[in-house]
């Protein structure tokens, strides 16, 4: 069953010494915009009305920003860790250089595809249970992969350790105390998404359901939607009942470290949120739930039923949105934007 938790430090943050010097998530979307402008694989996603979908669930409208495309790498991910690296380009700090990470899924696709296109090597660290497909396509842009403990946080250790050693440049998408300024840069470049969104309504959404892992895309979209359309929006921040690191956090008033199974929402398996995103949403969210795997599962069922096949991650949002039914003020008037944010073969 899903649980909801209100917000309580919603429109001031949470005051935390581990936050105290980590900055905001930026609200600048002119600058990843500016670099997608001059990238040809680059194109704006689109933003669908899914009318049979709002009906099924019993809003006015649900409006599905859709990144299954995105610059052909299949996520939201691919504007992140690749604008990233194209801002190093820019400063004549990329080629040569190799960028070193750990990555379930999406991320890694990013850091591979951007050190590819300037110049770079990339190396990605992955954990025993991510698929040797996964890894295939990672060595498809020419990176070098290496297996790595049995879950996500012993991949990131053993890339740490390497980036370390050998004085590579180690780009991850969270961040924590000493590391803030590359992911900052990263959740950057997510605001391209909500850049375009904001093209392509006219009026606010009633409520945006954003999925997090560590939290980056959320955080991202949840500022900029602030700065964009004040309180007219209620946004929801969705998490996996396995990994409940942001929900968990606020209700310690603290940066909090979870525990839990494995998640099919494999992308959102992540048990210590990025400190940005915390901070972020600890002040733009209204609301944190979480939900099942079964749930979670759903979700992405009911996408599939609406010809917007994505994974359980990919459709986490749409699954918060169905499993609140007659809660967070939804109701027949109500406009929902959801982002399904991977296509269902990752």
């Amino acid at each position: 069953m899903a649980r909801i938790l209100s917000n309580p430090f919603r429109g001031t943050g949470l005051s935390h010494p581990a936050l105290d010097d980590v900055p905001w998530p930026s609200v600048d979307a002119q600058a990843p915009l500016a670099l997608l402008g001059r990238c040809p694989r680059a194109g704006v996603t689109p933003l669908t009305s899914v009318f049979a979908l709002a009906r099924e669930l019993g809003v006015a409208q649900i409006m599905v920003k859709d990144e299954r495309t995105r610059m052909g790498l299949g996520s939201f991910k691919a504007v992140g860790a690749a604008y990233v690296i194209a801002c190093d380009a820019e400063n004549g700090a990329a080629r040569g250089q190799t960028y070193v990470t750990a990555s379930a899924g999406n991320h890694g696709l990013s850091v591979a595809a951007g050190a590819a296109a300037f110049g770079a090597r990339s190396v990605i660290y992955l954990a025993d249970t991510v698929p040797e497909s996964f890894a295939d396509r990672l060595r498809e842009f020419g990176a070098d992969v290496v297996r790595a403990g049995t879950d996500y946080q012993a991949s990131m250790a053993a890339a740490m350790d390497r980036a370390e050693a050998s004085g590579d440049v180690l780009l991850s998408d969270s961040s924590w105390d000493g590391y803030t300024t590359r992911p900052h840069r990263l959740m950057e470049g997510y605001l391209a998404l909500m850049a375009e969104v904001f093209d392509q309504i006219d009026t606010a959404p009633t409520h945006l359901f954003l999925q997090a892992g560590v939290g980056g895309l959320a955080g991202a979209a949840a500022a900029i939607a602030r700065r964009h359309w004040g309180d007219a929006t209620r946004i929801i921040v969705v998490e996996p009942d396995a990994a409940p690191c942001l929900i968990a956090s606020i209700e310690a008033a603290a940066p909090t470290e979870t525990s839990g199974p494995v998640s099919a929402m494999g992308r959102l398996d992540c048990k210590v949120a990025s400190l940005i995103a915390l901070k972020g949403l600890a002040r733009d969210a209204d609301d944190f739930m979480t939900i099942s795997e079964s749930e979670g599962h759903y979700g992405a069922s009911l996408a599939a039923r609406h010809d917007l096949c994505s994974t359980p991650s990919g459709a986490a949002g749409l699954a918060g949105l169905a499993s609140a039914s007659g809660a967070l003020g939804l109701n027949a008037g109500s406009r929902v934007l959801v982002a399904l944010s991977e296509k269902s073969d990752q």
